[in-house]
């Protein structure tokens, strides 16, 4: 049995197939539905080997061979539990246009397939489309240090920025383990560190996810405002770094703002989060000061299979249980993870993306249409209501209200005036592309 998926792109040749041989290119075609994790990237197209962990502690172990850039490559499975042999060709289609056609040949269905392959020609034709734009404004491969590379934005950053041609260093807090690493002490960095680097961004953080206890909200302000200020001091002596690019959040402007649409220059609101994202941004002072382009990506709900609030969700509505959240008429300003993923991208290479930056997609939702538009992807009901009482039950009665509750309907105002081009700026395509149920590429 066997299974064909062919699609065009409007791409060299030799840009389509060189993207494949870089870093990362494994990491943006999987499917974040599929619960895979990447333990060992290969090292070449030409003899080297990959290895997934599956659910289930299965190992997936992929031989590649039959190397003829820029025409072709293939992987054989090599572990249990079944056959798999999986053929890349590359052709042009015209004056800069490429062929893409994946062959496999495996017991699997070709029909449980098509979603996977859907998926990824999507997710090439995108990244590809956005490098490329993001060369116009800057052609410079740049060297990009990243602190919590290993969470979900961190993750698939820097897959995106080592396939489009930069060097991305993971800042970690142990001994390194890759050529790609290197040590960090949050509280005590060294300015060392960065001296050959080009960009820093700060991502680490721990989750607000969580019962708002004084253990947690302490361990949320501990882990980003004393760290921030930190490391935006040693970028301050460094000689290398030129521009930071910092999380934030759009808790900024505080938990109920109504119906009022709120961009960047909106007035900060109240409540925990607010105080500790205004401490947090502000935190990035002396590297501001020494010179360095500051940009602080007020993030909102970041959409993705593979974690986050969408990961916690989509089992429950799998299985009949989802609803909204007290009355759902609570606005909820979502991004899709790969058009975050852009926003940074983007916030390295553009030198007009300084200060504040709303990351949220332009069509916020209320928490009432998320989960219609959830149920109807996923072809399930949504009638088991979640009252206000329970989510405090849980969260606590703050957590309740700056999470579960929290009504922030935001605009991304500046990154439209520049004219930023969102991959999925509606709800419904981007819970389609991220579950698998999008129409397939073509």
């Amino acid at each position: 049995m066997s299974i064909e998926y062919s699609s065009v792109f409007d791409h060299p040749i030799g840009d389509v197939f060189g993207w494949h041989e870089r870093p990362g290119a494994f990491q943006r075609l999987t499917p974040p539905w599929l619960g895979a994790r990447l333990v060992t990237e290969t090292p070449s197209l030409a003899d080297g080997r990959a290895v997934v962990r599956l659910p289930g502690g299965i190992r997936w172990v992929a031989q590649h061979h039959d190397y003829e850039p820029p025409y072709r490559f293939v992987d054989d499975l090599v572990s249990p539990p079944l056959p798999w042999r999986h053929v890349h060709s590359f052709a042009p289609e015209g004056p800069g246009r490429t062929r893409l056609t994946d062959r496999v040949s495996t017991p699997i269905p070709a029909f449980a397939l098509q979603r996977m392959f859907a998926y990824r020609h999507t997710q090439l034709r995108d990244d590809l489309g956005v490098q490329s734009d993001l060369r116009r404004i800057d052609p410079t491969a740049l060297t990009v240090a990243v602190t919590g590379s290993s969470g979900l934005v961190g993750t698939a950053l820097s897959a995106f920025l080592s396939t489009a041609g930069h060097r991305v260093i993971r800042l970690v807090r142990r001994a390194p383990r890759a050529d790609d690493e290197r040590a960090w002490d949050p509280l005590d960095p060294d300015p060392g560190v960065f001296e050959d680097v080009d960009a820093v961004v700060h991502l680490a953080g721990a989750s607000i996810a969580g019962r708002f206890t004084s253990r947690h909200k302490e361990a949320i302000a501990s882990s980003r405002i004393e760290p921030t200020r930190r490391l935006a001091g040693a970028l301050a002596q460094a000689s290398g770094p030129r521009v930071l690019v910092a999380a934030s959040a759009i808790g900024y402007y505080g938990p109920d703002r109504g119906d009022e649409l709120l961009d960047e220059g909106a007035a900060r609101g109240d409540g925990f989060l607010a105080d500790v994202v205004a401490r947090w941004e502000a935190a990035t002072k002396d590297a501001a000061d020494a010179g360095m382009r500051v940009a602080v990506v007020r993030t909102g709900i970041v959409l993705s299979a593979g974690g986050g609030m969408l990961a916690l969700l989509r089992p429950l509505f799998l299985a009949g249980l989802g609803g909204r959240v007290g009355d759902g008429n609570q606005w909820l300003s979502w991004i899709d993870l790969d058009d975050l993923t852009d926003v940074y991208a983007r916030a390295l290479v553009d030198r007009d993306m300084a200060g504040a930056l709303n990351a949220v997609a332009p069509n916020p939702v209320c928490n009432r249409e998320l989960t219609q538009t959830l149920a109807r992807v996923l072809h399930r009901p949504a009638r088991v209501a979640v009252p206000k009482a329970a989510a405090a039950a849980v969260l606590g009665s703050e957590g309740a209200r700056e999470l579960a509750c929290a009504s922030q309907r935001v605009a991304p105002a500046r990154l439209e005036a520049t004219g930023f081009r969102f991959r999925r700026p509606t709800l419904d395509a981007c819970l389609r592309h991220q579950l698998g149920r999008a129409s397939p590429f073509s």
